[in-house]
């Protein structure tokens, strides 16, 4: 049996550290997420974190197999959801520890960046997935959508929430009451998506703003992500002092002495906080 989330190591391109791949491989499936998917990802997004290594992180779905003869190609899928076969005969009770403690969650607290690379349906949990992430980066052939209305329910990992804060409420209440689909122009329009290439560019594309990442101090990167972050939960007078708290202790780092010092020099700095 094949791993259900298979992990590549790309070396970062400065030569110290590591871009960690996530590759959701259960493309018979659409990469949908199960018990079992879910689990893995809990132990690698724990993994991510515990890792000095690992500068980033990049989540995306497996290619469909090659048909046997005669059968039809099965369509590109970053997620196309949850696995629904799992809900049946589920109540509240049984369902309610599967989202409490959901490998979303893990994702989102990750503390390193994270991209989401999407080629093909992002579709219920997809695209929950690809919320949870950072930065989306996405093929011209992907569509997003929240169809769990369809099915009498709403969605449960965040999505509610999250989508709120991407595209805007009025947008989200489409989205969500309607079940619709929304392609990748026009996920690019309502910033749900950061970029939109061809299918043939969306690794280098995604590679090439992970490598960028990943070649800054990384914990200015925690920093940033974290005082980011908290305009989630904060007001702007609230979120202005955490601002310039997280900035000012920057002043008290190697790094910042670094940078700044390479800057003067026009050389590339070598950071203490790889």
């Amino acid at each position: 049996m094949s791993e259900v989330l298979v992990v590549e190591k790309i070396p970062c391109e400065n030569g110290d550290g590591i871009i960690a791949k996530f590759i959701i491989n259960r493309p018979d499936k659409l990469n949908s997420l199960n018990d079992d998917v879910m689990s893995k990802i809990k132990e690698m997004s724990a993994w991510v974190n515990e890792d000095s290594e690992v500068r980033c992180v990049i989540i995306t779905g497996a290619p469909p197999n090659e048909p046997v003869e005669g059968k039809r190609r099965k369509p590109n899928a970053f997620i196309a959801g949850a696995d629904i076969t799992e809900f049946l005969g589920q109540d509240s009770k049984a369902i309610r520890p599967k989202f409490e403690d959901n490998g979303c969650e893990y994702i989102w607290n990750i503390t390193k960046p994270t991209i989401a690379m999407v080629d093909g349906f992002a579709l219920g949990g997809g695209c929950e997935v690809a919320c949870v992430c950072d930065i989306r980066v996405v093929s011209d052939r992907s569509v997003f959508g929240t169809p769990e209305i369809k099915l009498g329910l709403i969605p449960g990992f965040g999505g509610t929430q999250r989508l709120v804060k991407i595209v805007g409420i009025g947008k989200t209440m489409e989205m969500i009451l309607s079940g619709d689909n929304v392609n990748a122009k026009e996920a690019l329009e309502i910033g749900l998506a950061n970029h939109v290439v061809t299918p043939e560019e969306l690794e280098e594309k995604t590679m090439q703003i992970a490598q960028s990442i990943a070649s800054k101090s990384l914990h200015t990167l925690t920093v940033a992500k974290r005082t980011i972050r908290s305009a989630l939960d904060n007001g702007i007078t609230d979120g202005l002092q955490i601002e310039l708290n997280e900035f000012v202790s920057l002043f008290d780092t190697e790094d910042k002495e670094i940078g700044v010092q390479a800057f003067i020099d026009r050389t590339t700095p070598e950071w203490k906080h790889r």
